[in-house]
């Protein structure tokens, strides 16, 4: 083992501790493990769009076996699994990096994150059975968690077909306004929606609409008052905070390309 990796997967095991003893000493509902899960899970969506480049680099198969951790900050970090057994939480898949180079990327990707998936229900599940959680407790957290798009729905797109499902193709049916510049004046004047022609008013072009305003790392719906930047490229709508642009550094952008268009002019 290198230091590199040791060291890594020191600080992925103590973050991981570290989130283990918080949810067990400050929290104990179904609800405050389904915030310890949604922060694990932003953390592995931004691994896997957002930060798909670095992610890429990090999972090396040259190294040893290698994890995709997703940590209570809503950070990530790829390491060597813990060393400990049994570990103070259920590890995730094992060996990532090695099939990086033998498969299609958007195959490798979406089969990390179906792994993902279940890493994050079962350490959910964990905690849920080292604190007794009783039926309705579980009912109430597995109801949390299915409200959420899974990591793969939203890595490969299917949340967004998903999403015009649940919202219905009227206007009227859906319950979040669309992001517009109007909702953050400091926002960047986003390239809006073309104008759809009559022929398209129906349910298609109602889906487009639908997926035109979930957020294209999160696989979330737009609320009022959201900062949110459109991609100039894909025309794909991202919260700021996902992209990690503020509406001060979006006043300075004169054409925004997201994180997967600007990665594939990189490659081209």
């Amino acid at each position: 083992m290198d230091e590199g990796g040791g060291a890594g997967a020191a600080a992925a095991a103590a973050g991981n501790a570290a989130g283990a003893a918080a949810v067990h000493h400050n929290a104990r509902s179904a609800e405050d493990v389904f915030r310890d899960f949604r922060a694990r899970r932003a953390g592995i969506v931004k691994a896997l769009t957002t930060d798909v480049e670095k992610f890429y680099r990090q999972c090396d198969p040259e190294k040893e076996n290698l994890c995709l951790y997703g940590l209570p900050n809503e950070t990530w970090d790829v390491t060597l699994p813990a060393e400990e057994v049994p570990p103070e939480l259920p590890e995730p898949a094992l060996g990532i990096n090695f099939a990086r180079d033998g498969m299609i990327e958007k195959d490798w990707l979406s089969l990390v994150a179906v792994h993902s998936d279940a890493w994050l229900l079962s350490v959910a599940f964990y905690f849920g059975a080292r604190f007794g959680f009783d039926k309705e407790a579980r009912r109430r957290l597995f109801t949390m968690i299915n409200g959420l798009p899974t990591v793969y729905e939203v890595v490969t797109g299917i949340a967004k077909k998903q999403t015009k499902v649940s919202n219905g193709s009227s206007k009227s049916n859906k319950s979040n306004p669309k992001p517009s510049k109007q909702s953050n004046s400091n926002s960047k004047p986003a390239k809006p929606p073309q104008p759809k022609d009559e022929e398209d008013s129906g349910p298609e072009g109602a889906e487009d609409e639908d997926q035109a305003y979930m957020c294209g790392a999160c696989g979330e719906t737009y609320a009022n008052g959201e900062f949110w930047i459109c991609c100039d490229v894909c025309e794909k709508w991202f919260h700021g905070k996902c992209v990690r642009i503020t509406p001060a550094k979006a006043e300075h952008i004169k054409q925004y390309k997201c994180p997967g268009c600007s990665s594939k002019r990189s490659r081209e």
